[in-house]
């Protein structure tokens, strides 16, 4: 399906050949498109809405897949409460994908949400929807309606999962921490990507980390670099796969990007996303940063 040797990346080739399964009202394949927040200003239509892959499911990562009160992700019940509604099953093979500039910014997020609950059979669309619409694979504006099912979790897994006395202990530990954010935010110059609300009053990064913006784990047409490039791009960073790891970006989307680059397709095994990011750490009192390059 891909250059990689698990299942938890699916070509566009493979998700077309699976379009009928994925339109059965029975759950076991469900396909989910994850749609990113909308701009802060302005009314803009739903790309879910102007077409979307057969089956799919639409979630909104903002609306559906996070606690806005909180800033945080949904809780246990919440979160089995939304899955079962749209008709997923405890066995459901579930493929994200999304839009967005970078693509399946947030549809990773909620692979990684889905993963931290403890869904089995979790998998990713290589490319997300730009790819699909770019090679000639079919939309529609039907939604579906599938019937409910009795979702139990088996999370939440914290170990994919980093909080903020974590970074700490890995920053005392001198262990690796990737910032996947562009250079000028890694730097200081920016707080934020220039499309989305500044949410932190400092810029800058966390002192050790090293920055990796995510553009570079992809190809030019969005799909996931090789294995053995992946690999030369992480090594680059001090990355060898038997350290732990922290990922950090804004709000966790993005650095979700690095832990399923590393932990699910390089299959290193101590992977942390901090999900917390500069929004937290660059809110913080007296928390150390560092801006500039290095």
């Amino acid at each position: 399906m891909t250059d990689y040797d698990t299942d938890v990346l699916v070509s566009a080739d493979w998700v077309e050949a699976h379009l009928d399964e994925f339109q059965f009202d029975d759950p076991d394949y469900r396909l989910v498109e994850i749609e990113s927040p909308s701009p802060p200003e302005g009314d803009f239509p739903s790309l879910y809405d102007e077409g979307h892959i057969p089956g799919a499911i639409g979630l909104n990562w903002a609306e559906d897949l996070s606690d806005e009160t909180q800033r945080d992700i949904l809780k246990k019940d919440d979160f089995e409460d939304l899955v079962g509604e749209v008709g997923i099953s405890e066995d459901s093979t579930v493929v994200f994908y999304g839009d967005g500039h970078i693509p399946n910014w947030f549809a990773v997020f909620a692979y990684w949400e889905f993963k931290y609950y403890g869904h089995e059979d979790a998998r990713v669309l290589d490319g997300g929807k730009d790819y699909w619409v770019e090679n000639d694979h079919p939309l529609t504006e039907d939604e579906p309606d599938f019937p409910a099912q009795e979702y139990t979790a088996r999370g939440p897994f914290e170990s994919i999962r980093a909080y903020k006395d974590d970074v700490d202990k890995a920053r005392e530990a001198g262990l690796p921490m990737v910032d996947v954010r562009s250079p000028e935010e890694f730097s200081g110059e920016l707080i934020a990507p220039p499309e989305l609300d500044e949410t932190a009053q400092r810029g800058g990064h966390i002192p050790g980390a090293s920055n990796v913006p995510v553009p570079t784990n992809l190809r030019e047409d969005g799909r996931f670099l090789p294995p053995e490039e992946l690999e030369e791009l992480y090594a680059d960073a001090g990355i060898e796969g038997e350290e732990s790891v922290v990922t950090y970006c804004r709000v966790g989307e993005r650095s979700a990007i690095a832990w399923f680059a590393l932990s699910e397709l390089l299959e290193y095994e101590d992977v942390h996303n901090y999900d917390g990011s500069w929004t937290e750490w660059g809110n913080l009192i007296r928390a150390p940063i560092a801006t500039g390059e290095e």
